[in-house]
Formats: structure tokens, sequence, C-alpha cells
């Protein structure tokens, strides 16, 4: 028995003393590992720290397992290296798929849609009145909103005013005197005063009653009626208002930051829900300088043929405006935007697999580009795939809270990517 506890205690000294010297090769190993293994016609590099890829905070002064059991990565520094740009292995860079673009100064036409209603075109407008006093002894139009054609009669005016000046021109028709004809000349002036046409004359001599009928202008709708038959009216008095359909109104409601890029002769297209399948084509002719109080959107006036008449003044429309062409702005493609919150930055490439983010303000967005404010020059490269791995690994080196947010003016630079994952193969 004794014999059996001696042995064990051998054995049992012997392992304790194997895996002491085990542990401590493997220490001195470490310790003594050169910063990278340098091939020929290569430098050394310097190698910061160890870190496990999957917990990219966590930095060990030795290479081995992490914690997590993961196979840790070096993380390399170059002599003199700005601290603001990250450096990625091209062969790295290569396998990753990383895809670069150009910054370029491009015209962004953006196309906004916007709600409008169809009104009367008042250029066309015409007020029918009595140019003397007088009594409505016929009225041809009896309710609002009566198609007509030009010629068409509207009323007969009785009017004593008229008729005497009616009778006096007609008592002078045979006149061969001199004065009689200067007399006659001012007869007729009376009733050019008096607003009454070559035909208005015919018509009052050929009436049975000696009445004046008034007749329409022009082609349209009667869109107010003031009188009715048998009412009096007095000169200059209102008997109704006749509006043409050819031409119509759109005020289209444009939003604050539409309005700063619609111009007169900016070109629209106005579709109605009515009128499924028909497109109407215009330019906007004026932006009125009035802006809603409710809405605080501004009305654009736009100008539409409508020789059918298809369109009605009421009719709710859409309107899709299409701003002209403005001056060439700083573009950037809109993938390769990293966004957190109101925040902005891109990876700008420096060359030979150097990257730098920069703090960015944008403007606005059209096919796929989005306009930069603050933040580039215009004559950059950016990563426009693969931008949020080197964005991660920004924020591991610590390059995000270096960023100078003075230039850009974004709200706050220090947040990293939401969508970032750390690389795990990366120098």
């Amino acid at each position: 028995m004794k014999r059996a506890l001696i042995a064990f205690a051998a054995v049992f000294i012997a392992a304790l003393l194997l895996a002491v010297g085990y542990l401590g090769g493997r220490h001195l190993s470490s310790s003594s590992m050169p910063p990278v293994t340098a091939t020929p016609g290569t430098q050394t590099k310097n190698i910061l720290y160890w870190y496990d890829t999957m917990v990219p905070n966590q930095h060990f002064d030795h290479p081995g397992l992490s914690p997590m059991g993961m196979q840790m990565v070096p993380k390399y520094a170059d002599e003199g290296a700005d601290p603001n740009i990250v450096r990625i292995d091209p062969a790295t860079v290569q396998n990753l798929g990383i895809r670069t673009a150009p910054v370029e100064h491009r015209v962004l036409a953006s196309v906004s849609q916007v709600p409008g209603t169809v009104t009367w075109d008042l250029r066309q407008a015409t007020t029918i009145s009595a140019r003397v006093d007088g009594v409505i002894s016929q009225l041809y139009v009896r309710a609002p909103y009566t198609a007509i054609v030009a010629g068409e009669p509207l009323a007969t005016l009785l009017a004593p005013e008229w008729d005497s000046a009616l009778a006096e021109y007609s008592a002078l028709q045979q006149a061969q005197s001199v004065d009689a004809k200067a007399l006659r000349a001012a007869a007729r002036q009376r009733l050019d005063v008096l607003g009454l046409t070559d035909a208005d004359i015919q018509s009052a001599r050929r009436g049975p009653n000696g009445g004046i009928t008034l007749h329409a202008p022009a082609s349209g709708v009667v869109t107010a009626l003031d009188v009715r038959e048998g009412q009096r009216v007095t000169a200059g008095q209102t008997l109704m208002t006749v509006n043409g359909l050819s031409t119509v109104w759109v005020e289209a409601a444009l939003p604050q930051a539409i309005a700063g890029t619609v111009r007169r002769g900016t070109p629209v297209t106005v579709t109605a829900d009515a009128l499924p399948g028909r497109e109407f084509h215009g330019s906007v002719e004026t932006l009125l300088p009035d802006i809603d109080a409710m809405t605080r959107t501004q009305r654009a006036r736009i100008v539409l043929d409508n020789a059918d008449g298809a369109l009605s003044p009421g009719m709710f429309a859409s309107v899709r405006v299409a701003p002209a062409n403005g001056e060439a702005v700083v573009a950037v493609p809109s993938d390769a935007l990293i966004t957190s919150g109101p925040e902005a930055r891109l990876i700008v490439v420096e060359g030979n697999g150097h990257f730098r983010p920069v703090a960015v303000r944008t403007g606005r967005s059209s096919q796929g580009y989005t306009e930069i404010l603050a933040g580039l020059q215009g004559n950059e490269k950016v990563v426009v795939s693969g931008q949020f791995l080197i964005d991660s690994e920004a924020s591991l080196s610590g390059a995000l809270d270096r960023l100078d947010t003075h230039a850009a003016q974004p709200a706050s630079a220090t947040s990293t990517s939401t969508s970032a994952m750390p690389m795990g193969d990366q120098p």
C-alpha cells in the first residue's frame, strides 16, 4: 500500500512538472515572437495589438485564442500614417468586392407629384352688362352653366334711352343738308356710346317692340346669371358672365422645398381621376406670390389646352412637376452614403488601400444620386459597395471620433454605422 502511494505521488509530480514546462515554453515562444515574419524584400510591420474579429473592442498584447475561443488577428500601424485614414490590404479589398465611383458634378432634375385643382381661365371671362336703364323683356338663358356659342341671343332689353337715340338716328336717315348729315353722324356716335352695334340697330328695327337683343360675344358657358325676365336693371348692372373653356387653369399646391426649384416654363404633366389614361401637357405660367397659411404651400398656375372641354373647373388633378435643368451640383451615388439618424458620411478612397471616413451634409436626391452640400471638393472617389465594412474598421481605429464635424456641420459624427460588421482579415 505504501509503495502504491509513493508511485502515485511520483506520477503526479512528473505530470505537474511536464505541464509547467509546456506552459513556460509556450509563454516564452509567444513573448519572443517578432512583430511579423518578414519575407525577403519586405519590411517588418509594427503590430499595435491583437484582437478578436467578433469582439473588436477587446485588445490583447499577444497572439493566440481569444476568450471566445477564436484565433486573434493582428492590428498593424503604419509609420507616420494619418490617424484618420484606414488601411486595408489591397488583396483584401479585391476579395471583398469593394467598388468605388467618382464624385460627379451633375444636374439633379427631380420629379415631384403634387395635388392640383382645375379652375376657369379668367382671361376668357366676359361680363354682359346693361349700358342704360331698362327692363329685361325676354331672357334666352334661364339657368347658370348653360353652354352657348358665339352670336347666340342672350337677352332682350327695353330701354327708353336706346329708343330715343334710335328714333333720332332713324329720322335723320334721309338727311341731305350738311347740317342734317352732321346731326346724323352725332346720333350714330351716341348709339356707339350707348353700346349699340350695327347688328343691334338692325335687330331693333326688326323687333316688334323696339327692344335691343344682346348676343354672346364668344362661345363658352354662362357661369353667372344675375337677372330674371321682367327685372328692371340700371346702367352698369351685370346681367351675366360668360367664360370660355378652350383653355383652363390648374392651380398646383407646391411645398416650399419644391417651389424653390420651379420656374416659369417648367414642364408639367396633369392627370385626372375622372379621365383615366389621359395626360395633359403644359407648363407653369407663374408662381402666385401668396403662401397658404394652413398648408404652407405655394400655388403654381398652369395653363392647359382644353379644346374638347374634357377638363371641368373644380375637378381634382394630379400634377407631375419636372423642374427645369439647373446648375450642376456635387453628387454621389445614393448607395455610397452611410446614414445614422441625422448624420451622413462617405468613405473616400485615398489610394493604395487607404480610405478616409468623411462627414457630409446632403441635399436633394434624384435618379439614384444625392447632392452633397458640404464635406467634399468634387474630385474624390467614394466607396459604393463594402463601405459598411470599412466604416466598421474606422470605428475600431477611432477614426470616426476624429471626423472634422465643422466642415460638413452634421449634428454629430461620433457614432458608428448601425449596420457595420467588423472585418476578420483586414490588417
